[in-house]
Formats: structure tokens, sequence, C-alpha cells
């Protein structure tokens, strides 16, 4: 039987430069991968940091038109309190029947007002990303949180004052007609009341107390919030640029 001989390969070793050369460019393939990875996180972020922050500017435009027309509402409600108020200090048989009735009416109205929000949701929710965890927006959004929630609080007075109130007076006093029209078509049809006294007109006017200070409250909240919004809608223009890049 032919038997086969395989020869003898030799191997050299490398020498030990060329180890430490194939190890370095594995190395700085690593590097370059990582660090690819990190601009490809980092652009990842800024666009989305871009985009809730380009969503925030719109909600805090939104809430601040929002505000400017509450606050006109309001602030002809504070003075209808001023004026009925006034009035209600005069005896009851020299006072203007229909003028208590408009005014009434007047006081009556409300225009609540709640934040937008969906931004600045999404913002807290996104907090991790550098370019927010290393900034002072979370400061202004808490400040204006926390006066919106006040505001808020306000206004759910209103109503029960509304109700506890004002809803009364006019369920023992004023006309079915008159009622009717106030609401529907915004007059009073006539200058009657029911059951009206003069001890009636003093406690609507201890009540108009309760209710114009109230009214006030709406009205300075009001503006400390859109002082707020203007304070954190600067911060977030000139910390990210946002409509720069829209």
């Amino acid at each position: 039987m032919e038997v086969h001989h395989h020869p003898q390969l030799e191997h050299k070793h490398k020498p030990w430069k060329e180890y430490m050369l194939e190890g370095f460019m594995i190395f700085v393939a690593v590097m370059m991968g990582f660090i690819a990875e990190n601009v490809r996180e980092g652009i990842s972020d800024r666009e989305h940091v871009r985009q809730l922050t380009g969503q925030l500017v719109q909600d805090l435009k939104a809430d601040t038109n929002a505000l400017n027309d509450v606050y006109k509402a309001e602030s002809r409600i504070l003075a209808a309190n001023d004026s009925l108020f006034t009035l209600l200090q005069q005896p009851l048989p020299k006072t203007d029947i229909r003028k208590i009735e408009e005014l009434i009416i007047t006081s009556h109205s409300m225009w609540p007002f709640s934040p937008t929000g969906g931004a600045i949701s999404a913002i807290k929710s996104e907090l991790h990303l550098k370019q927010f965890a290393n900034s002072k927006i979370i400061g202004y959004i808490a400040r204006y949180e926390g006066h919106a929630e006040l505001l808020r609080t306000v206004q759910n007075i209103t109503l029960e004052y509304q109700h506890n109130y004002i809803d009364s007076f006019l369920r023992l006093h004023f006309t079915s007609a008159n009622l009717k029209s106030a609401f529907e078509d915004q007059i009073i049809k006539d200058a009657e009341m029911r059951n009206l006294t003069q001890n009636d007109l003093t406690q609507l006017s201890v009540d108009m107390n309760l209710i114009r200070v109230n009214t006030y409250e709406l009205v300075r909240d009001n503006r400390q919030l859109k002082d707020d919004a203007a304070k954190l809608l600067q911060y977030v223009k000139e910390q990210y640029h946002p409509e720069e890049d829209q």
C-alpha cells in the first residue's frame, strides 16, 4: 500500500507589531462605529427636541391669544360686578331695577381657560434627552402649570358662587319672561322683579363682595399666567431656536 506523506508546513509567528496593528485597527473600527451611532442618536434627539419645542411655541401662542380674549371678557365682567355693587347701595324705591337685572346677567357670565398642554406633556416625558436635562425648561413649565392650576381653582370657585348666589337670586326674583329673554336674546324685557325687598338687595350686595373679589382674582391670575407663557416662550426661542429650523 502506498503511503502519502503530507509536507510539513512551517508556521511562522507574526511579529508583535503586526498583532498590535491588527488590534489597533479593530479598536478604531469599534470606536468609529460607536461614534457614528452617537452622532446618529444625537441628530435624532436634536430633531425630536426641535419638533417638541416647535409645537410648544405654537401651543404657547394659542394659549396667549386665548388668555387675552378671556382677559377682555373677564374685565367687562369685573366692571359689571363693581357697577352692580354700587347700584345695590341705593334704597329700593330709587333703584334702577332694569339696570340691576342687566348687570346681574353680565355678572353671571364666565370665560373659562384651559391650557393646550400637549407639547408640555410630551416634553415632560422626554426630560432624559440631553437638550432638556441640561436646561431650565422644567422650571419654567412647573411655574406655568402651577399658575394654570391656580386659575382653574378660581374658575371652580366662580362656578360655585354663581350657583349659590346669583342663581338663587335669579330663581327667587326674576320673572320667567325676563330670565328667558336675558339668556336667549341678551336683553331684559321689562323692569319687573318678583317679591323683591330691601333685604334681598342688601344680601345680594354682600354676596357681590365675594363675587367681585373672585373675579378680580380671575383677572389677576390671567395676567400672571400670560406672563409665565411669555417667559417660557422667550426661553424656548433663545435656547432651542425652533422657529429658525421651520
